[in-house]
């Protein structure tokens, strides 16, 4: 098994290249969070001052799950003012992820 500096790398790296991100901006994603299991590391990258956050596995493989998770409290939103002062590349993938969530219903009583 690798270091979870190393995991945190590999997870930035993928999420960077899924999403064709340039490498001159990958400085804007921060690690919000990584726990190790006993064959993968669960990694959370997020943007610093934003709430948005992705949740990736990276496996002892060096491998990432190519099915991570994306978490907002303004899923479902079509709103991106709050991201006019990032990347564009980078402003475009946190709204594209945002409008594509559904916002979950209210539970009824």
């Amino acid at each position: 098994m690798f270091s979870q500096k190393e995991a945190e790398n590999l997870a930035i790296d993928f999420l960077s290249n899924d999403w064709e991100i340039p490498q001159t901006e990958k400085d804007c994603f921060t690690i919000r969070y990584t726990i190790q299991e006993s064959s993968w590391y669960i990694v959370e990258v997020g943007i610093e001052g934003y709430p948005d956050y992705w949740i990736l596995q990276v496996y002892d493989t060096g491998e990432c799950d190519p099915c991570y998770t994306f978490v907002s409290p303004l899923s479902g939103s079509k709103d991106t003012d709050d991201l006019q002062e990032l990347p564009e590349s980078i402003a475009n993938m946190i709204g594209f992820e945002r409008s594509s969530q559904e916002m979950a219903s209210p539970a009824k009583v």
